[in-house]
């Protein structure tokens, strides 16, 4: 049985990094088996990269959407595995969609890690390395920034790309003119600005080139409507036809995550527990700046998840 009031969120590009998991893979076996599982899907060592590094190599898109989906499931699997009941709904920032839909029972695991393995090459092939960026603007509104995108944008494209909470958004598009909109979000009293460590400029028009073939690619493989909703990044929906949720990850190659509305929507339905059900606290930390009433979770270790699973009991 679902669990009533709590939903299960999970992360995207941005929370990897060099060693993930690893408290995680002493403490429970299926860890090191789901990374064994993608590694004979992609023909590499995903767990050897995710551990020794590069950095410079996981930080690849084309790498760090396929570590970021086996983490994410691999957290999940330990939850479950542990007796941690499903949630009422599910939600992932990002690419965090597909280990959403994969937990749902919509996508298999082996399907989805060729999608976003397909999905982070096409995103590094539709923008020269160098000519996009993405910037965090911290303190506007979004009505503003928005102006500010619309003012920089000129002959080239820049808007906002992550609507991540009240006063932390992320812009992203041709170089220059992320920086044309970075310097009048300062002018504009922005308390920080801050050009991000990226070159593929996500969510946003630039990324329009790849969504044909994603779109091919969603369709060949076999999806079911999700036993539990998926609150979807690109309309804040939760779909159940297969063909909308094609449509809706189609969209959100090229569109902006509404993570701000996603979990206003939850609030409004009830949902007042959040856990975030891979590495890092990301979205725990921007949950909290959405709403303070309702608790956070993130499923970081095994005595974080011990915690959570004693918290379900009460």
């Amino acid at each position: 049985m679902p669990e009533s009031g709590t939903a299960v969120l999970f992360p995207g590009q941005g929370s990897q990094s060099v060693g993930m998991l690893a408290a995680l893979a002493e403490a429970s076996s299926l860890v090191k088996q789901t990374f064994e599982q993608a590694s004979e899907v992609l023909a590499y060592d995903l767990w050897g990269i995710c551990q020794q590094g590069p950095e410079a190599l996981l930080n690849r898109t084309e790498t760090t959407q396929p570590a970021m989906l086996a983490a994410d499931i691999a957290t999940w699997r330990v939850w479950t595995d542990r007796g941690g009941p499903e949630p009422a709904m599910f939600a992932g920032h990002s690419l965090g969609e597909y280990p959403a839909l994969v937990a749902a029972g919509c996508m298999d695991f082996e399907d989805a890690l060729r999608m976003v393995a397909l999905r982070g090459k096409l995103m590094q092939s539709a923008v020269p390395e160098g000519a996009g960026a993405m910037a965090a603007v911290l303190g506007l509104e979004d009505e503003v920034l928005d102006e500010i995108c619309q003012q920089a944008s000129g002959q080239e494209v820049v808007a906002c790309a992550n609507f991540n909470a009240p006063g932390q958004v992320v812009i992203a598009g041709h170089l220059e003119a992320v920086e044309r909109a970075a310097a009048l979000a300062g002018e504009r009293g922005a308390k920080r600005v801050l050009m991000l460590p990226v070159s593929v400029p996500a969510h946003s028009a630039l990324m329009q080139p790849a969504a044909g073939e994603l779109e091919a690619a969603l369709r060949s493989i076999a999806l079911h409507p999700p036993r539990i909703p998926v609150i979807q990044n690109a309309d804040v929906r939760a779909h159940e036809d297969p063909a909308a949720i094609v449509d809706a990850l189609v969209r959100q190659l090229w569109q902006p995550v509404q993570w701000t509305r996603t979990i206003g929507y939850m609030l409004d339905r009830g949902i007042n527990r959040y856990l975030e059900c891979g590495p890092g606290k990301v979205l725990a930390g921007l949950n909290r700046r959405i709403s303070r009433e309702s608790a956070v979770t993130a499923l970081t270790d095994m005595a974080a998840i011990e915690a959570a699973l004693e918290d379900s009991k009460s």
